[in-house]
């Protein structure tokens, strides 16, 4: 079987995905498939790379990889693909959008607002949000330009660089709490993980860097564990994930917010989800293996 990791991509993520990428390539069993790394550059020449292969792997992050734009043009020229498919991507890329459906099913998600302008900031909403805020891109990643904001001053300069990433911004009420993450693999959620960052939040550095944060498998008290889990289930039905899904939360005071949906998680060696899988006895490459034949079933 001829497997192409794509990775690289045009967004703020390319070197986590580039990361993915490598890290994928080096744990496909060789005996099963041959495998090609494709570093996408530009949009032009996704096409042409993915010619010949019997799935296409996706270790692209952000815009353009998580997006659905990808998976619409693998779908065009008929090239499976791993994952989510093209409306659940698109979905789950908008965080506002997300957390509108997630609102409407009554599942717990911050008060936000969206912005599109300096001169669309409502500061009289803002306070009616709380400080402190999050500022982030609506369809950003990796927490690039993401900020926690303390007072009204600082909120003009937060948005006007998450705007250098976006066209539209997210102020969510931040929620001081436990960070945890919950795998969905195959509709069946992994071991929970806890995050413990060292700096102030889960941010890039904390993501990526070793020894940026402490990450654990976590055993919930038996009530708040079956809330987590029906929560994250129902936001992969809800959100029409598919194969594989990451959705984070925090838990405050006993009830948990979800804060967003993954459909292309990293895949460094310090991602989350294969240390969920490995929690669960699953090896590195078993996951791959299990994430490549479920997306070829689902895309058939």
């Amino acid at each position: 079987m001829k497997v192409g990791v794509i990775m690289g991509g045009i967004s703020s993520e390319r070197e986590v995905s580039l990361n993915s990428g490598d890290a994928i390539v080096k744990n496909l069993d060789e005996k099963k498939y041959e495998v090609y790394p494709i570093i996408i550059n530009n949009k032009m020449e996704l096409i042409d790379k993915v010619k010949g292969l019997d799935i296409a792997f996706l270790a692209l992050h952000g815009n353009f990889g998580e997006d659905g734009t990808v998976q619409s043009i693998l779908e065009a020229v008929n090239i499976p693909y791993t994952g989510c498919g093209v409306l659940s991507s698109a979905i789950c890329m908008d965080k506002d959008i997300t957390k509108r459906i997630l609102r409407d099913e009554n599942i717990e998600t911050a008060e936000w607002c969206i912005v599109k302008s300096i001169e669309e900031v409502d500061y009289c909403l803002i306070e009616k949000i709380g400080y402190p805020v999050v500022v982030k891109p609506n369809r950003g990643g990796s927490s690039v330009a993401t900020a926690i904001i303390n007072n009204r001053e600082a909120i003009e300069g937060a948005v006007k660089i998450a705007l250098e990433y976006d066209k539209e911004v997210m102020i969510e009420k931040f929620i001081k709490g436990d960070e945890i993450t919950c795998s969905i693999l195959k509709g069946k959620m992994l071991p929970i993980l806890a995050i413990k960052p060292k700096s102030s939040f889960f941010d890039y550095t904390s993501k990526y860097a070793d020894g940026g944060a402490e990450e654990y498998v976590v055993e919930l008290a038996a009530e708040l564990h079956k809330k987590v889990e029906k929560m994250a289930l129902a936001c992969y039905k809800l959100l029409k994930c598919s194969v594989y899904a990451r959705i984070d939360m925090i838990v405050k005071e006993g009830v948990p917010y979800v804060l967003e949906a993954n459909t292309l998680p990293g895949m460094t060696s310090n991602s989350l989800i294969p240390k969920s899988a490995k929690a669960a006895g699953i090896s590195f490459g078993e996951l791959l293996d299990i994430i490549i034949d479920s997306s070829i079933k689902e895309r058939r």
